[in-house]
Formats: C-alpha cells, structure tokens, sequence
C-alpha cells in the first residue's frame, strides 16, 4: 500500500509559478511509475505528466514547455514545476502511482494509488 500527499498548490496571478509536491510513503517508491493528472470543477480528469521509475517522462501537449515532472527517490517525492501559468490550468491536482514502474501511461485507470488532491487557482 501507498500513501500519497500532495502539497503546495495555492492562488496565483497568471504568469506566475508554483511548484507541486507529492511525498509518497513505503520503501518501493523508486519502483513506481509516477504522474500528476488534474481536473476542473465540471470536466473529467486528465492527464498532466508522467516519470518512470528510471526517469523518463512526459508531460501533455498542453502543458509542454510550461511544466516539468521530477522525482527524488531518496526522498520519495515527484514534483511537479509550473511555469508561465493560465487561468485554464485552475484545477485539482492529483498525484498517482503506477506499480508498474516502466510505464508511462496517460490513462487514470492505469494508476493504482492516488492522492487526495491540491486545489491550484490561477487568476486573470
């Protein structure tokens, strides 16, 4: 079992930036595919940004270039950076974790641990 928490989403102007936490509990982290989806008030969730367990990632077209996805297994955390933020990027953010540690999978039902989530409110 893991335990995922979120951390550090807030209000921003946009433009500005923040930087997402998610500190996973267990001593297997490093063997997990990790990924942060969002969702609006009204829409379905979607993908955002995904790390295998070797470091390999991708993020969604819509964030390329904006947004980053690290992690640090010693400290069992993946971030996620966002810059140049919009208003469209309002949202919970959620963090995820795929046992199958290769992988790197745009698809929630994928994902067997999640987060309770992070609100990140971007104002115009």
């Amino acid at each position: 079992q893991v335990q995922l928490v979120e951390s550090g989403g807030g209000l921003v102007q946009a433009g500005g930036s923040l930087r997402l936490s998610c500190a996973a509990s267990g001593r297997t982290f490093n063997t997990y595919a990790m990924g942060w989806f969002r969702q609006a008030p009204g829409k379905e969730r979607e993908f955002v940004a995904t790390i295998n367990w070797s470091g390999y990632s991708y993020v969604a077209d819509s964030v390329k270039g904006r947004f980053t996805i690290s992690r640090d297994n010693a400290k069992n955390t993946v971030y996620l950076q966002m810059n140049s933020l919009k208003p469209e990027d309002t949202a919970v953010y959620y963090c995820a974790a795929d046992r199958n540690g290769q992988r790197l999978s745009r698809l929630t039902n994928t994902y067997d641990y999640w987060g309770q989530g992070t609100q990140v409110t971007v104002s115009s």
